[in-house]
């Protein structure tokens, strides 16, 4: 006899959108026309761009923070331009990188708690496009290993620990870069690009591993996202501007594995996929919807589970890593949707009548330990993720503080030595400029740090009057 319907144990997921009183209110979302999620989650924290006068600034709030937040919250506004993308360290909880307009990549270390004051300085700052910086993207598996992509269609990878960029991509991509993603165990990555092309590519060898032109036929942008089993999930539009959805196998990807057609809307499809359950969220920008589906090895491979629908459109999406579920109510995932003005947390659960943990909903996940030191990776090895189980909850750990070593030319001063004594006037020369040149950076650097100080305050000056303003309107 043939099976009807598909047996699937996620057929009856459903999502729920939290009660007023946890959602975080009043806050002002960034109206920067870029596609990014403006939203980033970890156990910890919860950060969201937004808009900021003189500048670019995100929010980092600690999860329980629920309610309205004060208009003089602290942020972290130490860009210069608006902030398009954020991503929190998977090996610390305490660590964020955002990129910028301002052509900059920033490295923050948030509090234990959270907040107290608003945070300009950056643990480090990484300077290397020459256009605005519209992703970044942490590795899955290495400590202190960050991508960034920029308008100048290049694609940085830094050593965080030293603050340098080690590999340079800036000839492969023709036209702007929509997105990366890396792979599970973070040897290659993979990129959708505004020439409709597809990339699969070897970061360390530098060369393009698979690649598919018009992966979808439409104009308008394309996201690619690697899954566990190596293949390529693609979301785009079709050449009558319908939203579609493929699968690709990157050793043949001549033609789809699976490709299927959706609606007519257009707003860019932000994938988010679970390695752990094989399951696929799509959150359209400008959609109220989140439609889902598990992805198998049978026909027709992706399969439509369900689809949570709200009356409010999306700005952003943010979305929780397993570690930061609550397994005892058996929650697979947790959005965080951009409004307006606030962020309404999802939660998205399988209805099971147990209380017991249920191993089938969780195997062992990625946990917070990096598996590979920067250096190694590097080097040229690679390794997967290390797993943790969820079976008594997670928790958070102590995080170690990010510490970055920077081999600066000015650092590395000469060592006294007897057998120098022929060549110690210009030795001593040198030692002058050095430490003038120190002085120099130093005076500037507190320069910009005076600045940056003035920026926050008159941050804080413009929202007070505005209060006050609204007030006075009311």
């Amino acid at each position: 006899m043939r099976r009807v319907v598909r047996q699937s144990k996620f057929r009856h997921v459903f999502g729920q959108a939290v009660k007023n009183d946890q959602c975080y209110d009043d806050i002002r979302v960034s109206r920067v026309t870029w596609d990014s999620s403006f939203c980033a989650v970890n156990p910890r924290f919860v950060a969201i761009i937004i808009e900021a006068s003189g500048g670019g600034a995100f929010l980092v709030l600690p999860l329980h923070k629920t309610g309205r937040i004060d208009k003089s919250y602290p942020t972290v506004c130490g860009h210069t331009g608006p902030v398009l993308d954020i991503d929190w360290c998977p090996h610390n909880d305490q660590v964020i990188a955002s990129g910028s307009e301002d052509c900059t990549v920033m490295v923050w270390q948030i509090p234990e708690n959270g907040l107290t004051l608003s945070l300009t300085e950056p643990v480090v700052i990484l300077e290397g496009h020459s256009k605005r910086v519209g992703i970044v993207a942490w590795h899955p598996t290495a400590r202190n290993v960050l991508l960034s992509a920029g308008c100048d269609n290049a694609i940085i990878i830094w050593n965080v620990g030293t603050g340098e960029a080690l590999i340079n991509l800036d000839d492969m991509h023709s036209d702007m870069i929509y997105n990366v993603s890396w792979n599970r165990n973070g040897s290659l990555i993979c990129t959708a690009s505004k020439d409709k092309r597809v990339r699969v590519i070897d970061p360390r060898k530098q060369e393009i591993v698979a690649e598919k032109e018009k992966a979808h036929e439409g104009a308008r942008p394309m996201r690619a996202i690697f899954l566990a089993d190596g293949n390529v999930f693609t979301t785009g539009f079709s050449r009558m501007s319908e939203r579609q959805l493929a699968l690709w196998n990157p050793k043949n990807m001549q033609e789809p594995i699976a490709l299927h057609e959706m609606d007519t809307s257009n707003g860019v499809l932000l994938p988010f996929y679970d390695p752990d359950t094989s399951i696929i969220y799509l959150c359209g920008k400008g959609d109220s919807s989140i439609r889902y589906f598990e992805i198998t090895d049978e026909s027709p491979y992706v399969h439509y589970l369900n689809t949570f629908s709200s009356k409010e459109p999306q700005r952003g999406m943010g979305y929780m890593s397993k570690r930061g579920l609550d397994v005892n109510k058996c929650e697979i995932a947790r959005f965080f949707k951009l409004h307006e003005r606030k962020c309404e947390p999802i939660i998205m659960t399988v209805p099971r009548k147990s209380d017991l943990f249920q191993d089938d909903l969780y195997p062992d996940t990625a946990g917070p330990e990096a598996a590979l030191e920067a250096e190694e990776w590097f080097e040229g090895k690679n390794a997967d993720p290390i797993l943790i189980s969820l079976k008594h909850g997670y928790i958070p750990g102590k995080n170690r503080d990010l510490k970055v070593v920077k081999k600066n030319i000015l650092d590395s001063k000469p060592t006294a030595n007897k057998k120098c004594d022929l060549i110690s006037a210009p030795k001593k020369t040198t030692d002058a400029a050095s430490v003038q040149n120190e002085a120099k950076l130093d005076e500037i650097l507190k320069e910009i740090k005076s600045i940056k100080d003035t920026i926050c305050n008159q941050d804080e000056r413009i929202s007070k009057l505005e209060q006050q303003m609204a007030k006075i309107a009311a």
